[in-house]
């Protein structure tokens, strides 16, 4: 890491606000929306480096003839750039290229198509993609040795195939390794160049916002770097949309993905689903860990995510620790006293109420409820017996199951869906608490919101399905009944979409708020 302060101010974009960083990875990249300041930013970073002693070379997206000129200079003057970038451009395009003068003394790039026998002139029979990898490459390689050197690159994607891409993001960071002396910043729209392998690669992050400061991570804890050297080598092109805008909404899994993606036109915000996709990541853990990177960046990620997270796993560890999910607390906690003392001692009250608290003590009585669940006699109401039969499927399956995120969302599920007909079921004392258990559900869930995270309260995505019936988790035949679900949303207009997804919808729309 390299420590040069740099401290920058756009009023216009971001009111009285500066950006502030003092760590830099030796590659950077600026990220973010359309019209959020990246490229001014990288031009007030360029003169504080600039006045640190280092030599700029801006390379614009507005690429002029004059780079054209200068990358010719550079290949004529310098016999080891040419050398290089004539085998670099050969072995890509499996095409022979070489530098000839032409008549007036003018350099240009040969083409030698050996399978078809020709010879053109670059510029006249390529591509604007061989073109722009040219100056790229004469960017990059034409620096001279021993200076300190910051090389800026607008858009460096322009025009380049995605391989490309990959290619010369490859090529930079051989660069960097080769040469101390050299800092990179590169501005960008293209996850292929979100090139993330190590932890202390995320403090090499900006992200650019619309109409607030930029972000990055400024250090990071052996905690979280653990965390992330575990996830990284997962973390593919698809995941990276979000350093591109601030509203992608995450999701466990592809069901989950395709339902909301297709529900999105459906929205009544149209200003806010602007920008935003739905991104499956793979599991409930794997939220967790997007939500920390969405944190340390200063996205504003949004989370959808099954009930069963509440109950176990690294997103409620992070939402537990969430400062937005606190400041709501400490908010209600004057007016929510007697509701807590209705479940809390005065011993236990007279400490710091937080989510985690709340969400033990909801265990707490799920696990009363549902040992007495698992003891119970079949119950001649058909829903009671449903759930009644999956709570005790599980005690027959697992010793203690009353310990698993499982068994605690069956138990939840049971009270939401059939709380009156649990009401003429259970003894007395039990039938009193499903009013307190629902209230504090609902709390939970208001807090947990507050950091951007909606749970689907009816367990999981198969729940809210039209087209077949599900009973409870864990789900079967996953994949047949969700094919089945798709191929009827397809053939539904705006309307009937919103009239059989009401409640999906409802979680969207707060989602996209």
């Amino acid at each position: 890491m390299l420590n040069l302060s740099v401290r920058a101010k756009i009023p216009f974009l971001w009111g009285k606000t500066a950006f502030e960083k003092r760590s830099w990875a030796r590659v950077n990249l600026i990220v973010g929306p359309n019209g959020s300041g990246k490229t001014l930013l990288a031009e007030q970073i360029a003169e504080q480096f600039n006045a640190a002693g280092y030599d700029i070379n801006f390379l614009r997206a507005e690429r002029y003839s004059q780079d054209d000129v200068d990358a010719m200079k550079t290949i004529r003057e310098n016999s080891n750039v040419r050398q290089k970038i004539e085998d670099v451009l050969s072995n890509m395009f499996s095409k022979s290229i070489r530098f000839e003068e032409a008549p007036g003394g003018r350099l240009v790039a040969i083409v030698v198509n050996k399978a078809r026998g020709v010879e053109y002139n670059l510029r006249q029979g390529e591509c604007h993609g061989l073109k722009e990898i040219l100056t790229l490459l004469v960017a990059l390689y034409g620096n001279r040795g021993g200076k300190k050197n910051c090389l800026i690159l607008d858009e460096p994607e322009l025009h380049l195939h995605p391989q490309f891409q990959q290619f010369f993001m490859n090529e930079i960071r051989r660069a960097s390794a080769e040469e101390p002396n050299r800092i990179f910043f590169l501005i960008t729209h293209s996850p292929y160049f979100i090139d993330l392998n190590y932890p202390e690669d995320l403090m090499g992050v900006v992200v650019c916002h619309v109409n607030r400061p930029p972000t990055s991570v400024d250090s990071l804890s052996d905690y979280d770097e653990q965390m992330f050297r575990r996830f990284l080598p997962r973390f593919n092109t698809y995941h990276k949309q979000f350093f591109f805008s601030d509203k992608q909404i995450f999701v466990e899994g592809y069901t989950d993905q395709q339902l909301f993606t297709r529900l999105l036109p459906c929205v009544e915000n149209k200003v806010g689903i602007a920008g935003t996709g739905v991104i499956d990541v793979g599991g409930k853990d794997e939220l967790g860990v997007f939500f920390k990177v969405c944190s340390l960046l200063g996205t504003d990620g949004r989370i959808i995510t099954d009930l069963d997270s509440l109950f176990c796993g690294k997103l409620r560890e992070e939402v537990c620790d969430d400062e937005r999910t606190q400041a709501f607390l400490d908010a209600q906690r004057e007016k929510q006293d007697g509701f807590y003392a209705s479940i809390f001692s005065k011993k236990e009250l007279s400490k710091k109420i937080t989510l985690e608290k709340l969400i033990i003590r909801l265990e707490r009585y799920l696990g009363v409820l549902g040992e007495f669940l698992g003891r119970a006699e079949i119950a001649d109401d058909k829903k009671i017996g449903i759930l009644v039969e999956k709570v005790q499927a599980l005690y027959a399956k697992h010793e203690s199951p009353e310990n698993m995120d499982t068994f605690k969302t069956v138990v939840l599920m049971g009270v939401t869906l059939l709380r009156d007909e649990l009401l003429d079921f259970l003894p007395l004392p039990l039938a009193a608490s499903l009013g307190q258990i629902i209230n504090l559900a609902n709390f939970i869930f208001a807090a947990i919101e507050r950091s951007r995270v909606y749970i689907l309260r009816r367990g999981c995505i198969e729940h809210y399905y039209t087209q077949t019936k599900v009973e409870y988790m864990p789900v079967s035949s996953k994949d047949r009944i969700f094919h089945s679900e798709i191929e009827f949303m397809l053939g539904q207009n705006s309307e009937r979409l919103k009239k059989k997804y009401e409640e999906l919808l409802a979680i969207l729309n707060k989602a996209c708020s």
